[in-house]
């Protein structure tokens, strides 16, 4: 089978997101053929270079979103090509200007879809849509959309700047309409389309789908829409923030319509699917695969951490919330005076920096440096650490050193940290956010988020039941090795891949060079004569003449 992997800012690129998890999956399936169609998101991602690709990946091509201009192929447009864009864009803007509000229809997702496609083809036809978005015309039309009758008040308040601000954006956004990857020999030829996010990553698959009947499967383990509107900063304005989830709205509803299976990571992400127009039916959850064996030895080790010390493993951003945890753990000296606390982590870009900073200073506030006796050199009882330095060299090594992992998040899409503290067999604390009680089912505590004194006493709790601790361990890693294996993910996959193809219409433009037909491009089915009877002759109801 020919699958095009089709991923936005991740796999193939080696700084890309997702890259361990589709690496994973490509080389687990290496019965099956692979092409690569990737969009950067930055110069410096593409300057980063590819990973080492197996050999069942036969192809890659890659295009940017990033860029500051478009293609450039609409410059030459004709009065037809210019009269057909200014229907298609008008009605595309229609649609989103309808559906700005929140509201989903059926008539505002079709009239969505087909300026969708409209587009699409015009771009095939004329060479590209980047030059025409971001012209006078683009913006002009995008404008008396949003002044249209009917349109709410954020679109009819947006100004000059922000109908730009929201026209460069769709140029990025619809890009891939503009891509020559729809051709026989690239999408048109593949068995299954599997795009790893939505969004752009797959508008690709949408319109393989479209112009060549390929089907299409979408794999969301972070919702790319709930990405999209907490990726919205406050400084956005009220016309853009509402435009551009309008878009991002339609586009999701668009993809959960017209993919064969769409698999979600969670049920927290399977929920948001299903709220934006998602059938149930062909919906499967597939949790993401982890690779288990570097925590073999720390998961089956007799357990010889720390007993008074808790261990916070990731990222170091605001959405992490450790300045609760700080909180939270004062209150846990109070009642357990040994306690140590280890965050071993680095910050995410200059806001994760700076906040950093600010959980070093709280600590040193909170925790002033204290000594066991008058000649002894004082020590905070917090300590920050990154992997890879001497105190904490390994993953695994760092999980093991602690008697108990927390995670104190605000906002968590799948806690792949809490799924390597459960490998490593570690009693957890955890606060309800994201996917966090699907992958705990029951092995660990968990509390509300933003609440100090309700993380405290759990942690608390933890400490001193060491056999509580023991037991929640041991069922943690065995729910974690049962349901989060590289080995269950890619048998999931292979499973689904055979199930789409075997329910796909023949195509019988699938023909490899000796002119017969490739493998799985006609199901067995289609070999059964148009004549079959529906039931079978030894099942039909014997006569027997009358006596």
């Amino acid at each position: 089978m020919r699958t095009g992997l089709l991923t936005e800012g991740g796999y193939p690129y080696a700084s890309g997101d997702a890259g361990l998890w589709c690496d994973r999956l490509v080389r687990g399936l290496g019965q099956h053929e692979f092409d690569l169609y990737a969009l950067s998101r930055s110069r410096h991602q593409e300057e980063q270079g590819l990973l080492p690709l197996p050999p069942q990946v036969t192809r890659v091509r890659t295009a940017p979103l990033w860029t500051a201009e478009g293609d450039g192929g609409a410059v030459g447009y004709g009065r037809r090509a210019r009269r057909r864009f200014t229907e298609h864009y008008g009605e595309l803007a229609g649609a989103v200007c309808a559906a700005a509000d929140g509201s989903a229809s059926g008539a505002v997702a079709d009239r969505f879809a087909n300026a969708l496609y409209g587009l699409a083809e015009l771009a095939r036809e004329e060479g590209g849509l980047g030059a025409a978005l971001r012209s006078d015309l683009g913006v002009r039309t995008l404008e008396r959309a949003c002044r249209a009758p009917g349109a709410p008040r954020m679109a009819r308040e947006a100004r000059v700047a922000d109908l730009l601000t929201v026209t460069g954006h769709l140029e990025r956004a619809l890009r891939p309409l503009s891509l020559d990857w729809y051709g026989e020999d690239a999408l048109g030829a593949a068995d299954l389309c599997h795009a790893t996010s939505g969004g752009p990553a797959a508008l690709p698959g949408l319109l393989a789908r479209h112009f060549r009947g390929v089907p299409l499967l979408v794999t969301e383990y972070g919702v790319h829409l709930r990405a999209h509107y907490l990726g919205q900063g406050p400084g956005a304005a009220p016309a853009v923030r509402a435009l551009l989830a309008a878009f991002h709205g339609r586009l999701a509803t668009e993809i959960y319509r017209r993919a064969e299976i769409l698999t979600p990571g969670n049920a927290h992400a399977r929920r948001w699917q299903e709220r934006c127009g998602a059938d149930r039916a062909r919906i499967r959850t597939v949790y993401p695969g982890m690779a288990a064996d570097g925590f073999t030895e720390a998961g089956e080790a007799p357990d010889r951490a720390d007993p008074d010390t808790l261990v916070w493993v990731g990222r170091v951003e605001p959405a992490k919330d450790l300045v609760s945890l700080l909180h939270a753990f004062a209150q846990v000296r109070r009642q357990e005076p040994g306690a140590r606390l280890r965050i071993v982590g680095s910050p995410d870009g200059p806001e994760g920096t700076a906040y950093l900073g600010h959980c070093r200073a709280l600590a040193a506030q909170l925790f002033p440096d204290e000594a066991e006796g008058a000649h002894a050199v004082g020590c905070n009882p917090v300590s920050f650490d990154e992997i890879g330095s001497p105190d904490a060299p390994t993953l695994p090594e760092v999980y093991a050193s602690g008697a108990v992992v927390v995670l104190s998040s605000v906002v968590e899409g799948f806690p792949t940290g809490l799924i390597e503290a459960m490998f490593c067999g570690r009693a957890t604390v955890s606060t309800d956010a994201g996917a966090v009680v699907e992958v705990i089912g029951g092995t660990g505590l968990v509390v509300p988020p933003r609440n100090p004194r309700a993380l405290a006493d759990a942690c608390v709790a933890l400490l001193r039941d060491p056999e509580r601790r023991a037991r929640l361990g041991a069922a943690a890693r065995a729910r974690a090795l049962e349901l989060f294996t590289v080995e269950q993910n890619v048998a999931a996959f292979h499973g689904i891949y055979l199930e789409i193809v075997s329910h796909c219409p023949v195509r019988r433009d699938l023909l490899d060079a000796s002119g017969a037909p490739l493998p799985f491009a006609a199901p067995a089915e289609s070999h059964v004569p148009a004549h079959w009877p529906a039931t079978p002759t030894w099942a039909l109801p014997t006569t027997e003449p009358a006596r």
